[in-house]
């Protein structure tokens, strides 16, 4: 398999993609076909026309960063702040409408040719979709498949998000440059989040570059963004809100606990509305949305063996299980399992082999070091279904309610909301 040469030094190199259509094309055992009644996989996501991977990449094209294309159509502007609410699903919004009275003028009114709402990246989990968010790739080319998935080099399975493996270089495993570090050289570049998230190997992978201003409170992140973007140059701001999504973890996005994390953020881009300087773009988007599971349907599978037959490793998220065979090659044990499943879950579940989720585009083009990182065979939940092995995650992961990683619409459809902030308390130097 050809390899994609590592970045040099500059700070716009760009990968060279591979594309691994099949592995059959890669020199390696080829996809097992989905049996007779299987519901065929959704689309893949937009990459490259209307993803999260295209919201910073058009917003610096907006500011007139060279090396980018607008491909959202966003118009041209001297300051744009792009606010990332983790866990805001587009059908979640529309549900709960009357909880945002901000947002919902924002809504009715036009946006012009800006899409009103983005595929996330796949799977629809935050490792996945930020790193798509910051460097502009698809999950293929910037290689964080899933909230945990294999690392070959060590064969063992490591995480992406908030316990990032010491063996794991965060530069190496993600090496692209990322869009701050591109655009950095010729605008003010600004993240403004939690205090936890400014070293975090997370950021260090798929969202350094820039300024980083840190603030414990909504109150607090919306005055250091009023005062960062104030000076008189072209700014791009990325301001991250993940209460939506803790919200959603620990008790549904169903419940009251959620609609009031809804009605903080509501608050907050009105905030951010009145104190940012006149004119300057305001983007709302989201990394995914989320689905509650009832306890009843979050299932240990490690206590069925024939789901883990021929199985070295388990890897993804409740809602999107990557399975690894102790032999990737074997085309027998890979039907077998993918049979398993199947009989066990029937049209509750999407299976498919890593060889059908790269034909059908569900990773985008697949860089080579990213190959193996994806699971031989793979559990999508199509319904109100949560998969877990018991036998590596801690029994508290059983307790999550609002779920989100696999290809249903109410994951996978985030909103795009656009506006120019009248900027009526703004500060001024």
């Amino acid at each position: 398999m050809a390899h994609v040469r590592q970045p040099e030094t500059a700070q716009d190199q760009l990968p060279e993609p591979v594309v691994t259509s099949s592995p059959a094309a890669a020199g390696v055992a080829s996809p097992v076909p989905l049996s007779a009644g299987t519901s065929p996989l959704p689309p893949a996501p937009a990459f490259g026309q209307r993803s999260i991977a295209e919201v910073l990449t058009s917003a610096a094209a907006s500011l007139g960063v060279p090396g980018f294309e607008n491909k959202l159509n966003l118009p041209a502007a001297k300051k744009v702040c792009v606010v990332l609410a983790d866990g805001l699903g587009r059908n979640l919004l529309k549900q709960k409408i009357a909880h945002t009275p901000f947002l919902r003028g924002i809504q009715q009114a036009s946006q012009g040719q800006v899409p009103v709402s983005l595929d996330s990246a796949f799977p629809s989990t935050t490792a996945a979709s930020l790193a798509s968010f910051g460097t502009g790739l698809s999950a293929g080319q910037h290689g964080m498949v899933g909230y945990d998935v294999l690392d070959p080099d060590q064969d063992r399975v490591v995480n992406m998000l908030g316990n990032w493996d010491t063996g794991v270089d965060p530069r190496t495993w993600q090496p692209f440059p990322t869009v701050f570090e591109r655009a950095a050289g010729h605008v003010e570049v600004t993240t403004v989040s939690l205090p936890q998230f400014s070293t975090s190997a997370m950021t260090e992978a798929a969202l350094r570059g820039g300024r980083f201003i840190t603030g414990t409170t909504s109150h607090a992140r919306t005055e250091s963004a009023a005062e960062a973007m104030a000076g008189p140059g072209p700014s791009l701001m990325y301001f991250y809100v993940n209460e939506l999504d803790k919200a959603g973890h620990r008790h549904g996005c169903q419940s009251p606990q959620w609609e009031h994390q809804l009605e903080e953020l509501d608050a907050t881009v009105r905030r951010l509305n009145a104190t940012l300087p006149p004119g300057t773009t305001v983007l709302l988007t989201a990394d995914h949305g989320m689905v509650d599971v009832p306890e009843s349907q979050r299932i240990d599978y490690s206590a069925e063996p024939a789901l883990l037959a021929g199985v070295r490793h388990t890897a993804g998220e409740p809602r999107m299980v990557h399975l690894y065979l102790e032999d990737g090659n074997d085309d027998g044990a890979r039907a077998r399992l993918l049979a398993n499943w199947r009989s066990r879950f029937g049209d509750r579940i999407w299976a498919f082999t890593r060889g059908e989720a790269i034909a059908g585009g569900l990773f985008g083009d697949v860089r080579a070091e990213a190959f193996h990182r994806i699971g031989d065979v793979m559990i999508a939940a199509r319904d109100s279904l949560a998969l877990y092995d018991t036998r590596r995650v801690r029994p508290t992961a059983l307790e999550v309610v609002g779920q989100h990683g696999s290809l249903t619409k109410a994951e996978r459809e985030v909103p795009l909301l656009c506006f120019q902030a009248d900027g009526k308390r703004a500060p001024r130097r």
